[in-house]
């Protein structure tokens, strides 16, 4: 049997949840939750291509940020908390893609 399947790009064979969302200049954001991975996409649609094909295509690991999101690839671990994702003060929730 053929499997023709193919791994994410990423060297780990686990996978990392990645953000989406736009930045303070409208461009949306993605950016993997380890702050290693990401990039600046022109539309929506592309954001979401670039995540689910760098980890493993696994809708379930794309989380949608409302508000703003800046892309940092400073190699810092991030760890995001509700209290974090607020927009203009109010508690808001992180959005699973599919």
């Amino acid at each position: 049997m053929n499997n023709k399947s193919e791994p994410p790009s990423s060297s780990s064979s686990t996978s990392s949840s990645f953000l989406i969302g736009k930045n303070s200049r409208g461009n949306w954001v993605v950016q993997d939750q380890r702050g290693l991975r990401g990039g600046l996409f022109l539309d929506r649609a592309g954001a979401l291509k670039f995540a689910k094909s760098e980890n493993g295509k696994n809708p379930q690991h794309v989380i949608m940020v409302p508000g703003l999101l800046e892309l940092d690839l400073s190699h810092t671990p991030r760890k995001i908390r509700p209290s974090q994702l607020s927009v203009a003060g109010a508690q808001t929730t992180l959005q699973r893609v599919a």
